[in-house]
């Protein structure tokens, strides 16, 4: 298994709004900080974006799009002096709709749009995640997100059953489309876990944990799957990781044992036995050193837990 897919296998976004900005110069649009992702797709005309704690603004042109994890503060105009309005008082009760703003000079046309992760589910891939994912696209990934986006357009607009279900799920279809196109035009050059990803060397050993969790691992059977020593291996790893191979392990097998203490039907030996545990006590020792509680008192309070 694909890291990705395993972490998107689990994730879920919970609501989700979206907006259609039509804006033409002089416009400036400012978005408070928060707890919700926020994306964006430049659909005509270009645009910058300014994001809380970076120090230069990015260019955003036709089909570039973007996505900040973590809901940082940030802000969209068409010049750096052009005076901005909030969202909140610009869009109002056009969620779903189209805002139009500015005066009568160059047009822009930006979708944009906020999603609440399940923050137990998401908690580990955000973590891992930079301040923010800029895609410059190409003629085939700007295709499929803006068809995403169209999609949720329609939904919004002209909601019917199941609405926030399908929502949601094209949320969840947009996110990973943007993490992936993120992955594919960064490569190696991409600092920290996705850049480790596509490592030529950590990358295998991460995909071969991912798939195989279960696998008594060792520093020496992951040093084999990167065609490394062990020390060059362990050495490397923690230089694109940010943790130690085993740590990084255990961090997954207790991500990965949290959810499926979270299904019906699984008794602690299952769990304990699905990512690599021989014994139910060595794996409650684990996961409550690792989570803070044991599992038994993980299961009772995940469904509370998902909801927040």
């Amino acid at each position: 298994m694909d890291p990705l897919d395993d972490i998107f296998a689990a994730m879920r976004v919970q609501s989700a709004l979206y907006a259609r900005l039509e804006a033409r110069a002089p416009w400036g649009l400012s978005l408070n900080g928060g707890t919700s992702a926020r994306f964006g797709l430049v659909v005509r005309g270009s645009c910058l974006l300014e994001v809380e704690g970076f120090d230069d603004p990015v260019p955003l042109a036709a089909g570039d799009c973007f996505v900040l994890a973590h809901g940082s503060a940030h802000v969209l105009r068409d010049h750096p002096l052009t005076p901005t309005v909030s969202c909140a008082s610009a869009v109002r009760d056009r969620i779903g709709g189209t805002v139009e703003l500015g005066g009568s000079g160059t047009a822009a046309t930006v979708l944009c749009g906020w999603f609440l992760f399940d923050r137990t589910a998401a908690t580990p891939l955000l973590d891992l995640l930079p301040t923010l994912l800029h895609v410059r696209m190409d003629q085939a990934r700007a295709h499929a997100l803006q068809g995403t986006l169209q999609l949720l357009a329609m939904e919004t607009g002209e909601p019917g059953l199941g609405s926030g279900l399908v929502v949601s799920r094209l949320a969840d279809i947009l996110f990973v489309q943007a993490v992936r196109a993120h992955v594919a035009s960064a490569g190696e050059e991409e600092s920290g876990w996705l850049g480790a990803l596509a490592d030529a060397r950590i990358g295998p050993a991460l995909r071969a944990m991912h798939k195989d969790m279960a696998r008594p691992w060792t520093v020496d059977t992951l040093a084999s799957a990167a065609l490394l020593s062990r020390s060059a291996f362990a050495l490397r790893f923690r230089q694109r990781v940010g943790q130690s191979p085993l740590e990084y392990l255990t961090r997954w097998r207790m991500f990965k044992a949290a959810n499926l203490l979270r299904q019906d039907g699984l008794s602690l030996g299952q769990v304990a036995s699905q990512v690599g545990y021989e014994s139910e006590a060595a794996f409650s020792k684990a996961f409550k050193r690792e989570r803070g509680m044991g599992p038994g008192a993980w299961r009772r309070g995940s469904g509370a837990t998902a909801t927040q």
